[in-house]
């Protein structure tokens, strides 16, 4: 075997590499290696001159070579462990690691405010499988998410699973999912309430003007009501001991406000209740102009009659959409504000897979449909969903409030589908929550209000910034990517039919 030959075995071509022949049981290269190589170097337009041309085999390889980066035998992918911490965004969201035979690893995150256990649980079930199977995976798997936080733990694999794959084939998630329709992402700032109109602005500002956002959100509660008589109607008998519509964090009570679906408090809001609530978009209108997209959400639980009074007298604002006004499983009483109101009406943060978006696109019951990719059902699931809209004429937003290992999944998803308007991003006033990660070819994470998409990056584009990640962990679990053998023995017959 000639020097060449040696080079070329090392390397690991195979013999299809080098076109040969076999005669007598004993194979022979048909030409020379050099001339094999030009050739099928010229034939992948690999551009060859100078002094490079009359290089020896071995010298002309390496160097042609040596920017090509090699990446993992993805057939025999193994998935081998599964990791966690939890960190304080938005009050408590977790973010997975799955490990594999190959030292690739994915990032992967339950949604804001769900137990890391709805991840871990999942474990059992993925252990030895190929990571590259995300859809084998997903169907197997998705029997365990629900509604809302419920999805979390499903989302969670199939966005790290995205993650393995690419690094493994060394593309970008967008393009595992057919390609990308734009190269920045088109954000919206979450806008939260504030205590006087001056406060207002000053959040307003740092969002247009420092931050360069071109779409806001603003909440429009009925508890921005407190305190003015003769707005509400039934409201005390649902406010709790400081005198609040408490809308979150009293889970230990099942007949609280906060868990009483909207059609059963039977608080309605009064025209002088409507005033108020107009007056506080007048306000931010007045500051912001009719150039920016403006949307409104956090209403508070009333039913849909009431939801569409405050919806009329809110038209001459031009809002962008109206969000959540009333619960998004009632697809009947969605059609009927739909069909009663101009401004567009939105829903779908807390909906889990593509059937249970169908009824409301089938029926048009809504204008715009907003995923959160941590519960919709992952990077495919939710593109399905934007292309199953798209047909129906449906535009898509997207909720998110996680850290910026789910903000990136939905970035990877938004480039990828065609109707998409604007992703959610929650965490602004967070000084430290980009520096969460790192992007691995460089970028910024977002530049004036736009996420930048990575071209080239492999897989979500991001890795931990373990340091940062460390310095916001949760006060109740301060553990970060420990072993987890406890959930490693799958117990039970997993199968939903007979």
């Amino acid at each position: 075997m000639t020097p060449s030959e040696k080079y070329i075995q090392k390397l690991g071509l195979k013999g299809h590499d080098i076109n040969e022949t076999t005669t007598e049981n004993k194979t022979v290269a048909e030409e020379n290696p050099r001339r094999s190589f030009l050739k099928r170097s010229a034939l992948g337009g690999i551009a060859l001159g100078g002094a490079f041309m009359f290089s020896p085999i071995e010298e002309l390889v390496a160097q042609s070579t040596q920017n090509v980066k090699r990446f993992s035998s993805p057939s025999d992918l193994k998935i081998t462990d599964m990791r966690y911490c939890v960190t304080t965004v938005l009050g408590r969201t977790a973010i997975i690691r799955i490990d594999t035979n190959q030292g690739i690893y994915g990032l992967g995150e339950v949604r804001d405010g769900a137990d890391e256990r709805y991840a871990l649980m999942l474990k059992s079930r993925i252990l030895g499988q190929n990571p590259c199977n995300v859809e084998q995976l997903f169907k197997s798997l998705k029997q365990f998410g629900g509604q809302s936080r419920q999805g979390g733990g499903v989302c969670a694999v199939e966005m790290a699973l995205w993650d393995i794959v690419g690094k493994a084939y060394n593309v970008p998630a967008w393009q595992l999912l057919g390609g990308r329709y734009r190269d920045k992402i088109r954000l919206y700032a979450d806008t939260p309430e504030a205590g006087s109109p001056e406060e207002q602005k000053k959040l307003m500002n740092y969002r247009i003007n420092d931050q360069g956002y071109t779409w806001l959100k603003m909440d429009l509660s009925i508890g921005e009501l407190k305190g003015k008589p003769g707005t509400l109607v039934n409201d005390k008998f649902w406010q709790n001991d400081k005198g609040d519509l408490q809308q979150w964090g009293d889970l230990s009570n099942p007949m609280s406000y906060g868990n009483t679906a909207h059609p059963f408090t039977q608080i309605q809001i009064t025209d002088k209740g409507l005033d108020e609530l107009a007056k506080l978009v007048d306000n931010v209108r007045g500051m912001l102009g009719y150039d920016i997209p403006l949307s409104t959400d956090h209403y508070g639980h009333f039913d849909v009659n009431n939801g569409i009074r405050l919806g009329k007298k809110l038209e001459q604002y031009r809002l962008a959409w109206l969000e959540d006004v009333i619960s998004w499983e009632y697809t009947d009483q969605w059609k009927m504000l739909s069909d009663a109101l101009e401004t567009p009406c939105l829903t779908g943060e807390d909906i889990y897979l593509l059937k249970s978006f169908k009824p409301l696109i089938d029926a048009h019951a809504v204008d715009i449909i907003h995923p959160d990719l941590a519960t919709s059902g992952g990077l495919l699931e939710t593109k399905r969903i934007g292309d199953y809209a798209e047909e129906h004429g449906v535009a898509m937003a997207m909720h998110q409030a996680g850290t910026p290992i789910s903000f990136m999944s939905c970035v990877h998803c938004a480039a990828a589908t065609q109707n998409f308007l604007a992703l959610e991003h929650h965490s602004i006033d967070l000084p430290w929550w980009e520096s969460l990660v790192k992007t691995t070819d460089g970028r910024n994470l977002i530049t004036k209000g736009f996420a930048n998409l990575p071209l080239s990056a492999p897989g979500l584009g991001v890795e931990l910034n373990d340091e940062v990640v460390k310095q916001h962990l949760h006060p109740s679990d301060k553990t970060y990517f420990e072993p987890t053998p406890q959930w490693n023995d799958k117990r039970s017959h997993d199968r939903t039919f007979s």
